[in-house]
């Protein structure tokens, strides 16, 4: 009898995604595993139990998880569903581990071998591996159609017997892998956009896709970028300049999206209260950092927030969820090229070598213990009921206040805009 991966169902009532897909399933099996995946777990996503058995999966229940040797979620386990793993079973998934140190040490205490698919290495050999570029592109696309969606104008313009309409003008604040798909799907449906971003090499993929850039292109815009790939810390002169520019700006788009989300940090604040108040009755705001506190002052988690001057902050909490059907799929394959890797192709076992570079990136907690070197603190359990955030740098209003006039900025801090490896290859959601 083969090794048996488990796929269960989201406990989550916020988490539609589910970490197979009949396609992964063929695959795993061929593998040389048994696969057994919770009744209802694809539901959301547009997978019914049928097509999982189809395609030679097992349907059972949550319970199937205690003869489990690994076992692939999208969200970390709770306590419950640890209790009901076997000890030294490989556990897959988004593990979200910042600030979640008794979290972590609830994986160890279990004695799961815990890989958090967020750390995986930006490497070429990892690309297909990548959940965070597979999810945040699905974002990006996503929050050009709920902004569309609250904005109830068309975005394209419109020359007719009638009038013309003209075309909405959307701003996209942060050029990483959600920034870039966010401008080419507002492109698609006819919006003229803009999108800013700290580091100079974006500029021309920017351009490329037929949007304009905007920053203050001074000599030290020039080598605001480190060998590695990142933004620098810019001067406060230079944060002033750029300040008033994307304040003046914000003041006359239709569509603002921001997209600036560091993993393990607090989103940094790019548009104040006041740049809110400066935006036209029926303009939209999209915060896709909202569940990490969020881009735009006034942003609600899961909600839409309508101000006094009528502009809608729209604050939707899990954005690659919103797609579901789309993002479990491409979550599925990133799972199973990982887990291909954790395999041994001649005897069909899991075979987890701990030196590889994947695994040291990736692994938690193994044999009992916090592996990560990031989060070995959380071996020692905190007390109860307190998560501390690890040290970061706090989140800051980037911009300064915006006034309907043209005005200098007040004050001006903080991080870039959106942080990252290279050009060619954008870190995380910004």
């Amino acid at each position: 009898m083969g090794q048996t991966v488990f796929i269960p169902r989201e406990l989550d009532a916020n988490e539609p995604r589910v970490a197979a897909s009949p396609d992964t399933v063929k695959r795993l099996a061929a593998l040389g595993f048994d696969v057994v995946v919770e009744t209802g777990a694809g539901t959301a996503s547009r997978i019914p139990d049928e097509e999982f058995a189809k395609a030679g999966a097992a349907i059972g229940k949550a319970g199937d998880a205690a003869k489990a040797d690994v076992v692939l979620k999208v969200r970390r386990p709770t306590d419950a569903e640890l209790k009901g793993y076997k000890s030294g079973a490989a556990v897959i998934a988004i593990m979200d581990p910042y600030g979640n140190d008794a979290a972590v040490a609830a994986l160890a205490k279990a004695g799961v071998t815990a890989f958090s698919m967020e750390f995986m290495p930006r490497i070429t050999r990892a690309q297909s591996m990548d959940v965070l570029s597979s999810q945040a592109n699905l974002a990006g696309y996503q929050a050009v159609v709920d902004a569309a969606a609250e904005y109830d104008r068309a975005l394209p313009m419109m020359m007719t017997a009638a009038g013309t309409v003209p075309a909405a003008k959307a701003f996209i604040m942060g050029v990483g892998v959600a920034g870039l798909q966010a401008i080419a799907t507002a492109r698609r449906l006819g919006a003229v956009v803009t999108a800013t971003d700290v580091r100079p090499a974006v500029k021309e993929q920017v351009q490329s896709l037929g949007a304009k850039f905007l920053a203050v292109e001074d000599e030290e815009f020039k080598a605001a970028e480190t060998a590695g790939g990142y933004a620098k810390e810019m001067s406060k002169e230079y944060q002033t300049k750029q300040a008033a520019l994307t304040a003046e700006h914000i003041a006359k788009q239709d569509i603002v999206i921001t997209t600036a989300l560091i993993p393990g940090r607090p989103a940094p604040k790019l548009v104040s209260a006041a740049m809110v108040a400066s935006m036209k009755p029926g303009s939209v705001l999209v915060d896709l950092a909202v569940e990490r506190g969020g881009n735009v002052e006034g942003a609600v988690p899961g909600k839409v927030v309508t101000t006094a001057n009528g502009v809608k902050i729209v604050g939707h909490l899990n954005v690659p969820g919103r797609v579901a059907a789309s993002a479990s799929l491409l979550y599925a394959r990133n799972l199973f090229a990982f887990l291909e890797t954790l395999v041994d192709k001649a005897t069909k076992t899991l075979a987890i070598k701990r030196d590889d570079e994947l695994v040291k990136a990736t692994m938690l907690t193994d044999a009992g213990k916090v592996v990560h070197p990031a989060f070995a603190k959380a071996a020692a359990e905190p007390p109860k009921g307190q998560h501390v955030e690890p040290a970061a740098i706090p989140a800051k209003t980037m911009v300064a206040d915006a006034s309907v006039k043209k005005a200098a900025p007040k004050k001006a801090a903080g991080k870039n805009a959106a942080t990252g490896k290279s050009a060619a290859k954008p870190k995380g959601i910004a």
